[in-house]
């Protein structure tokens, strides 16, 4: 088995001239306009197209694939142009699971909402000559043969409702007799049993991993297409698990060196955390209001980023509550005159 990633072996053969089959023209007519794509995201498209149709080392079915890339880089669009490739193929069923219910409900806009700001497709689908509807479903069972059906859930919800029976939900039976196609967003959140390396068939409970799997691995001819901006290279397991399956790896520097990404601006700080917290909060408000009395719309986000650990990430998360509940006018100003100084 090679040790370079597919993502290498295919960086390997565009060097040497191998070129991928271009976006299909059903695919792009029947995007968003608005949002065309870009050079990296056709090459995303590409690099599937390419790995669907041929032979390469590794290569085993059900197919499963990997995109390593960026935050902001338009995961979402490329899920689109997969889905009206994958349309054509014959694939008309679409399982989109992630960790969290907001990522669900905003994925859902894109999708759905001709009206949102960042739908994904074109007001008419047209494949074929034939219009193409796109659904909401609970489950695939009385899925429109001839429209996209698209089950939205959470990794957590779907391993709930396929080991305890409810009412209009997935069931393993709904994975057995058609072919389905998984979109996993986030797709970090499902590897901690790997990560353990701990394999799914040695598990004594159900996991939220092997579920995955087991829906996956019902029907031959079933594709998983895994997203995420986060893969930890750390762990043996993962590196062994995911050789053969990431596709293309577009990351922050690469997405930061072809000028898409913002340019992040430093700003030093002679606090501690928790001074630097509050820093951070103020200029966030600050920044909100000169946005507001210049008529601009803008809703303040801010990261605090842990350097190392889960736990840490926790600990920043409830340092910060603290900081909000206890927060006063007298501290504020503590904070003012240290910087001033």
């Amino acid at each position: 088995m090679s040790q370079q990633f597919l993502y290498e072996q295919l960086d390997s053969a565009k060097s040497v001239g191998m070129q991928w089959l271009d976006v299909p023209e059903h695919v792009a007519k029947n995007l968003n306009p608005a949002f065309p794509l870009r050079e990296y995201q056709k090459e995303a498209v590409g690099r599937f197209l390419h790995c669907y149709g041929n032979d390469f080392t590794g290569k085993q079915y059900p197919l499963h694939f990997l995109y390593w890339m960026a935050t902001g880089s338009g995961k979402t669009n490329i899920m689109a142009a997969l889905m009206l490739n994958l349309y054509e193929q014959g694939y008309r069923n679409f399982l989109f699971f992630v960790h969290s219910t907001n990522i669900i409900k905003k994925t859902e806009d894109n999708f759905l909402n001709p009206a949102s700001t960042k739908y994904v497709f074109a007001k008419k689908i047209t494949i074929r000559n034939k219009v193409v509807n796109i659904h909401k479903v609970d489950n695939f069972e009385d899925a429109n043969e001839d429209d996209i059906s698209i089950c939205f859930t959470t990794i957590q919800k779907m391993h709930s409702d396929l080991y305890i029976e409810h009412e209009n939900r997935l069931t393993m039976e709904d994975f057995k007799n058609k072919k389905i196609v998984l979109l996993s967003d986030e797709a970090h959140h499902t590897q901690v049993t790997t990560r353990q390396n701990v394999l799914s068939g040695e598990l004594s409970q159900p996991s939220w991993e092997n579920t995955v799997d087991k829906v996956f691995t019902q029907n031959a001819h079933n594709l998983l297409l895994e997203f995420t901006a986060t893969m930890d290279w750390t762990s043996r397991a993962i590196v062994d698990a995911y050789r053969n399956v990431v596709i293309y790896r577009y990351d922050l520097k690469q997405y930061r060196n072809d000028g898409y990404s913002k340019e992040p601006e430093l700003l030093p700080a002679d606090t501690d955390h928790k001074g630097r917290m509050i820093q951070a909060i103020i200029l966030s408000q600050y920044r909100q209001e000169v946005a507001r009395k210049n008529g601009i719309n803008l809703k303040p986000v801010i990261l605090f980023k842990a350097q190392k650990t889960i736990e840490e990430s926790q600990k920043n998360k409830e340092l910060f509550e603290r900081i909000i509940e206890r927060l006063s006018r007298d501290y504020i100003a503590t904070i003012r005159k240290r910087t001033d100084s």
